[in-house]
């Protein structure tokens, strides 16, 4: 079984890209920031909240791609810790939606990396299966094989059932890859971040 969201495009690149951002600190430390913005894109073109996003659906370009993340910054503020906990992006991004008068139409719970990768995966697939992307949070990792996904946020936009495990569609700087569920959770470090889980209001 494999499922997948209709995702945005922006100039070419699958979804929005956090090397576009020519602020300093967007452009290193703007994942949460960015993560709620493709989610704001997302919601508005597929799920008819075109609040979300106070530009041209129509036409999404670089330029105002860009120009969201800097209205997103205020709320997700880049920090030297980095958005670090489920808290800190869920307290923002709906201070976000709150100055839009739009907090009651998307609402957020944590789901913590301590729980098994079994439980995860159930919540992640039952979030796509429902059309809602799953912001995810990777604070360190024992594969060097996810160094691009360390300390950062990103977003899982789909999922395939093979019959020895699950694949996830991880999506970030504008590309897609397919990680094993199991080994993306299974970090091997006790400090862990998780993934929130989105519900419409």
């Amino acid at each position: 079984m494999k499922k997948e969201l209709n995702w945005f495009s922006v100039e070419g690149a699958y979804g929005g890209n956090q090397d576009w951002m020519e602020d300093e600190w967007m452009n290193r430390g703007g994942c949460g920031a960015l993560t709620a913005c493709d989610t704001c894109i997302y919601l508005a073109r597929e799920m008819g909240e075109k609040g979300m996003y106070p530009l041209d659906l129509s036409r999404l370009t670089k330029e105002d791609y860009i120009r969201f993340g800097m209205m997103m910054k205020p709320y997700l503020s880049p920090r030297p810790c980095g958005i670090n906990t489920l808290e800190i992006y869920m307290d923002g991004f709906k201070d976000y939606l709150k100055s839009l008068n739009m907090d009651d139409r998307l609402l957020m719970a944590p789901f913590e990396g301590i729980r098994p990768w079994e439980e995860a995966a159930g919540a992640v697939k039952g979030e796509i299966d429902r059309g809602l992307p799953v912001p995810c949070l990777i604070l360190r990792h024992d594969n060097p094989a996810m160094e691009d996904y360390v300390w950062h946020w990103f977003l899982l936009t789909g999922y395939e059932c093979l019959s020895d495990r699950m694949m996830v569609k991880a999506v970030t700087y504008g590309n897609y890859r397919w990680l094993s569920m199991e080994e993306m959770w299974n970090t091997g470090f006790e400090e862990r971040g998780g993934v929130v889980l989105y519900s419409r209001g």
